[in-house]
């Protein structure tokens, strides 16, 4: 079936933190996108693409209102959903009291597949149409969510989270299980439909060097499957990252001794790596998730955005809502967040480098960028409609808004969940925001 959504189109075609935003950012007012066997057939002036739609075409009208491409989520674990929220506590202590205890009950498969559920429909509501996710130690909680994803030919990445120490017994498993259930979940779902698998070693301190060297292996065994961790979060994190790797020089050199920087290689936060070490991002083509409210929540600091994007070492940047120590499935709120940690090191972020880290920016990152991310013929169909005036305040403040710049950005400091009038999947509307 041919669907076509019409309204005001915003989307990149080039990296705004590197080139003139005029030539990186695409805008077309009262446009047309058609979609047809899950990608995008046509994009354009409304004027011109009417006539050729068709008497069967299914058309949505959303004036006053903003078509981008799906949002992406390069950082998040679905099994915190459940305990977002939790008070207090910085990383080492907040993981032992609140996150080991939750994803215990990841054993139960049933109830994995109740909370994947939940995650999925906030990330929908939330216009999020492909996102890296963090499963738990159990193989059974990433069937679940592939599964449910599935339903919907929702493209994911997700892996096994794999740790053998310093964790409750009921969460560990061993350098062999790692590899052989990490082996067996790649032959089950890497390129089936829109699923791709994420080799996943939670962060350094609860892999064994023994436990480290198997996903390296296996690493090399499927050099097109992406990989995800965690890096230089915290300063308590990266003194106990050197009292357990005396022989490696800093934090991202654990990775490296094991193989695991590479191109798709996302590491989560990154806050406080070296020069040295963004310089071994850079050469790997290791890409970081920023992932701020998360980072404020903690207490752990503020990612100095440009000192990674910029320069003669630029590493690749995607946004990452980082739940459950991340406080919103909401791109906008992350993208908020984003911009009071660039204030916090005296750089703004713009409206546009937001947004494109939102879209094709973390396509880039995810090395997904030729399927999705930007709104253009040939891309996968997947699309978040904004609703620029979506509450009392947003209605008001867009009265007094002097150009497109203004009002992204106003979106993107106000709007939540709320701003997601409709999300589309591989060019179905999976998501349609109700009237109050």
């Amino acid at each position: 079936m041919k669907t076509a959504v019409r309204g005001d189109v915003l989307t990149f075609r080039g990296n705004p933190f590197r080139e003139a935003e005029q030539d990186s950012l695409v805008f077309q007012r009262d446009a047309l996108v058609v979609m047809e066997n899950g990608r995008i057939a046509a994009c354009g002036p409304a004027a011109q693409l009417l006539p050729t739609l068709g008497a069967d075409a299914v058309l949505a009208h959303y004036p006053d209102h903003l078509i981008l491409p799906g949002f992406i989520d390069c950082h998040v674990h679905y099994p915190q959903t459940e305990m977002m929220a939790a008070y207090g506590e910085q990383l080492l202590d907040w993981l032992q009291h609140y996150t080991f205890i939750t994803e215990q009950g990841f054993a139960d498969e049933a109830h994995a597949r109740e909370v994947a559920r939940v995650f999925l429909s906030e990330q929908l509501r939330n216009g999020v149409t492909t996102s890296c996710v963090f499963g738990t130690v159990h193989a059974g909680s990433v069937d679940v969510l592939f599964e449910e994803a599935a339903r919907i030919d929702l493209r994911i990445l997700a892996g096994k989270v794999c740790m053998d120490r310093h964790a409750p017994d009921a969460l560990l498993d061993t350098p062999l299980t790692a590899y052989e259930e990490s082996r067996a979940l790649i032959r089950r779902w890497h390129g089936q439909g829109r699923a791709e698998y994420v080799i996943t070693p939670r962060f350094a301190p609860t892999s064994s060097h023994g436990q480290l060297e198997m996903l390296g292996a296996l690493a090399a065994e499927f050099p097109d499957v992406p990989i995800q961790s965690h890096i230089a979060e915290n300063l308590d994190e990266i003194a106990w990252v050197k009292q357990l790797f005396p022989d490696c020089r800093d934090y991202a050199g654990v990775y490296q001794r094991y193989g695991l920087l590479r191109p798709r290689a996302i590491y989560g936060h990154g806050i406080h790596l070296s020069d040295t070490e963004l310089e071994m991002f850079h050469a790997s083509g290791a890409v970081l998730a920023h992932c701020p409210t998360s980072n404020f929540f903690l207490g752990s600091g503020s990612l100095d955005l440009r000192r990674c994007v910029l320069g003669d070492r630029p590493v690749k940047v995607g946004l990452g809502s980082d739940l459950g120590a991340g406080t919103s499935f909401s791109m906008l709120q992350t993208m908020n967040g984003a911009y009071m940690a660039a204030q916090s090191h005296g750089k703004p972020l713009s409206a546009a480098q937001a947004f494109y880290l939102a879209t094709r920016g973390g396509a880039e990152a995810l090395g997904i960028a030729d399927r999705v991310g930007s709104v253009e013929a040939g891309m996968e169909a997947d699309l978040a409609v904004l609703d620029l005036r979506s509450t009392p305040l947003l209605d008001f403040r867009m009265r007094y808004a002097r150009d497109l710049g203004e009002a992204m950005f106003v979106q993107m400091m106000l709007g939540d969940d709320r701003a997601v009038a409709a999300t589309y999947v591989a060019g179905k509307r999976v998501y349609q925001r109700q009237p109050n």
